[in-house]
């Protein structure tokens, strides 16, 4: 009668367990690490239908390149868990992602808005005094326009006042930027 080491039964046992886990647990586990962190975060592998894997994505545009990548996933996958996949559907209508705290909305009193038009609303219909009316309300939103555009950097192409995300992404304001992108 031999008698086995217990580090030779619990390698027995930890074998067994990994067998008889299903294949889609196993693929769960190693998901990001085969598809890269940036890839895990848009996807999400939903399930394992007669060696289809089906996984959800987070875009069309992430679905449409996965679909061109997917013969050096399969790879991957079939090397690293032995599952035997035979293709890879990728598709927006299956990404369900848990629901983080929404965010709060930043909120905006009506006189702050650029279109406010003020206490002017109930007026006569009187068309000269809708016209002076009318007059007001835009100098009005003439002024809040500029008030919140002064001390914006200018454009270095037409000297307009942009925000600065938009001169750190392209160097200039967004619509000379698309005037650029058509020419």
């Amino acid at each position: 009668m031999s008698f086995k080491s217990v580090n030779d039964i619990l390698e027995v046992l930890e074998a067994q367990a990994e067998w008889q886990e299903q294949p889609f647990q196993r693929l769960l586990k190693c998901w990001a690490e085969v598809v890269g962190p940036v890839v895990a975060a848009h996807t999400l592998p939903s399930s394992i239908e007669r060696d289809v894997l089906r996984v959800g994505t987070s875009s069309a545009a992430w679905a449409q390149n996965l679909t061109f990548e997917r013969q050096r996933l399969l790879l991957k996958l079939n090397e690293k868990l032995s599952i035997g996949l035979v293709d890879i559907r990728f598709s927006t209508a299956l990404w369900r992602r848990p629901q983080q705290a929404p965010k709060e909305q930043q909120t905006m009193s009506l006189r702050e808005h650029p279109s406010y038009v003020g206490d002017q609303m109930n007026v006569a219909h009187d068309v000269t005094s809708a016209t002076k009316d009318a007059n007001a309300a835009f100098q009005d939103w003439a002024r809040t326009v500029q008030a919140r555009s002064h001390g914006l950097p200018l454009c270095p192409l037409c000297d307009c006042p942009t925000p600065p995300g938009e001169l750190q992404r392209w160097g200039v304001c967004s619509v000379c930027a698309a005037k650029q992108s058509f020419t």
